[in-house]
Formats: structure tokens, sequence, C-alpha cells
């Protein structure tokens, strides 16, 4: 039985303004895979296909800007199968998109693995998982309490 969906939690969508680029404007915007996604799919904007060498590094653009509410961040995170299947990896993982940044969502991909590994226009990159951030209020102090 299901009891995790959105009956029993209550509408816990957040609305977010999202603007194609031009050079996205053909992919499809981000979305969840299934009922419970925790995350949506970024995909690459590139042009044409990059080959990423066994370690080295790359900006991979998804042609998309974001309008965040206050109060939350995106995290972009890695897809288990890239990782799994060929090493690929977000190098600054998790990435944070802070609700007052407008640019482009780009994703910094590693490629740990032995063979090169092919970005192609579309081809799910990351994941991205909004989440509310805490604010807090640091207290100096002289002394804390002992842990275990």
């Amino acid at each position: 039985m299901d009891t995790l969906g959105p009956d029993v939690m209550g509408d816990a969508s957040v609305e977010i303004g999202v603007k194609r680029l031009a050079h996205g404007a053909d992919l499809a915007l981000p979305a969840h895979a299934t009922a419970h996604s925790a995350g949506v799919d970024l995909l690459a904007a590139v042009a044409h296909n990059v080959i990423l060498e066994p370690g080295h590094r790359t900006l991979v653009p998804t042609g998309l800007a974001i309008e965040l509410p206050v109060g939350f961040e995106a995290q972009v995170r890695p897809r288990s199968g890239l990782a799994n299947k060929h090493g690929v990896t977000v190098l600054n993982s998790p990435g944070t998109i802070d609700a007052d940044y407008r640019g482009e969502v780009s994703v910094l991909l590693i490629n740990h693995g032995h063979d090169p590994f092919t970005i192609t226009r579309g081809l799910r990159i990351a994941q991205m998982v909004v989440a509310p951030v805490s604010f807090v209020t640091w207290r100096e102090t002289l002394s804390l309490n002992e842990s275990a």
C-alpha cells in the first residue's frame, strides 16, 4: 500500500520559474520520471557531441535558467547509471543552486572511467533535487556539550 502519495502528503508541490535558453529550446523541461522520483533529470544542451576523456572534466550546459523561491535550493547530483556504467559523475556533488542565481544551470562532469565518454545532445547527465533551506543564527560559545 502506498502511504506517501500526494493524498497523504497534501500538496507538496513547489512552483519554480524556468526559462529555456535559445540553445536548449528543443529539449524537454525537467520532469519527475516516476510519481515518487525525488529529482528531475537534467539534459545536455550541447550543440555537438562532446568527448569526455578519462580523468578530464567539462562544464555541460542544460539550456535552462531557473527561479527558485526564497527558502529553497536546487541540488545537482550524479545519475547512478552514468557513474556505475561509465565512471562519469558530477565533480562538485552535490552542486548547489541558490535562490538568487538566475544564470544557466550547468553541470560539471568528470570521467573517472577508463574509456572516453560521449556526451550527446539531450543525454540525461544529472539529476536535480529541490529542497528547503534552513537559515541559521550562529551563537558563539566557549564550550560545547560533550559527544560520545
